[in-house]
């Protein structure tokens, strides 16, 4: 009799359980159990039909409200059973067994408020999905030239995007990556991101000097903050195997060259855009097989009991080997195991491999950026 009316009730629907609901089965008809072998034990007349009551209000916490009706009513005709072999029905154990129905009916409410919230959550989750995937496209697995990935990783379980932003895309002027962080979290840190990179993806196709696109990116964010938002960012464009490098205030990225790790500091700091940056250009000559990974600083501040995660030390041993989205997998599994699954800030991750020139002419450097490799 114990699992006879769930089980009927709950073979008329026509999707199968899912575990939270097959958990909350579980556990109410084991409380059924336990209580009517106490009872039984007890002897008569009833003692505690009362008890039943918890077993609807336990499944509630974890089922869906069909799970609890049948739960329920299983509770109800158990106690309406102990009450009917009693010689004389007493009127404490009718009252139990009343209340039994009654607290079947407050778990079921219970348990449709809880679904809807669910439900509610779930298509939040995946709203921020989509929004995610609108702000930050998937990159790669090849850019031009370049083998390219990227990887978001969120400090929360419950958000799927922050203000950290990435892009790369291929241009008159070479491949051109962006990655930045927005001061701030929340939604207004999301508007921001897509602000900087729409206005990215439009200005990289138009501009020839990065310098130009720092500009314009900085009256963008300018005319969209207040006086103490800012974006940090670097901006990174190769054409014919030569690299070209300007820092607005961001973590510089990593070179990794035959098992060196070399930071590409930029020659002069500038601050971050929304605070009229002049940046410096550094140049480097990239060779057949080099990396670079580009991050935001939330890698750069992720610690273990005040140690910060030796990116530096790991790098080529995380990411110089096998695709570059494997690099980067191997990265975030390392990251993760370091702070014990427990990050303080989103981490944004772009990686490159540089594979050859594409021919001579498109070789050709600008002559601002060959006076910026002198100077």
């Amino acid at each position: 009799m114990l699992s006879l009316v769930p089980t009927r009730l709950l073979q008329s629907g026509r999707r199968p359980l899912s575990p939270g609901s097959r958990a909350g089965l579980g556990a109410a008809l084991v409380l059924l159990a336990i209580v009517s072998a106490v009872e039984l034990a007890d002897g008569r007349p009833a003692h505690y039909v009362a008890l039943l009551a918890a077993a609807p209000i336990l499944a509630a916490a974890l089922a869906a409200w069909q799970v609890v009706l049948g739960v329920g009513a299983a509770a109800t005709l158990i106690g309406a059973g102990f009450a009917l072999v009693e010689p004389k029905m007493s009127l404490v154990t009718s009252v139990n067994v009343v209340g039994v129905a009654l607290a079947t009916g407050l778990a079921m409410a219970v348990a449709s408020v809880r679904q809807r919230q669910a439900v509610k959550i779930a298509e939040l989750t995946k709203l921020a999905s989509v929004a995610q995937q609108a702000v930050l496209r998937s990159l790669g697995p090849q850019v031009g030239t370049l083998s390219v990935a990227g990887r978001y990783i969120s400090s929360t379980a419950t958000a799927e995007i922050g203000g950290d932003l990435y892009e790369a895309i291929d241009t008159p002027y070479g491949v051109r990556m962006i990655i930045g962080d927005v001061r701030g979290k929340g939604l207004d840190a999301v508007r921001l991101a897509s602000i900087v990179l729409g206005s990215y993806r439009h200005v990289a196709y138009e501009r020839a000097d990065l310098r130009a696109v720092v500009a314009d990116l900085d009256r963008a964010v300018a005319r969209n903050v207040g006086d103490e938002d800012f974006v940090t960012a670097a901006l990174v464009e190769e054409r014919g195997g030569t690299l070209t490098i300007v820092n607005c205030g961001h973590p510089p990225p990593l070179l990794l060259r035959r098992g060196a790790v070399i930071p590409l500091e930029p020659p002069a700091p500038a601050p971050p855009l929304g605070f009229m940056p002049v940046v410096r250009p550094r140049v480097e000559r990239l060779e057949p097989g080099d990396r670079l990974l580009l991050f935001t600083d939330g890698l750069g501040e992720a610690r273990r009991d005040g140690e910060f995660f030796p990116t530096a030390d790991r790098a080529w041993r995380l990411l110089g080997h096998g695709t570059v989205a494997d690099g980067l997998a191997s990265l975030e599994t390392a990251l993760v195991e370091w702070v014990h699954g427990r990050l303080d800030d989103d981490i944004a991750l772009v990686l490159m491999e540089y594979a050859g020139a594409r021919t001579a002419a498109a070789a050709a450097v600008p002559s601002w950026e060959v006076g910026a490799a002198e100077s």
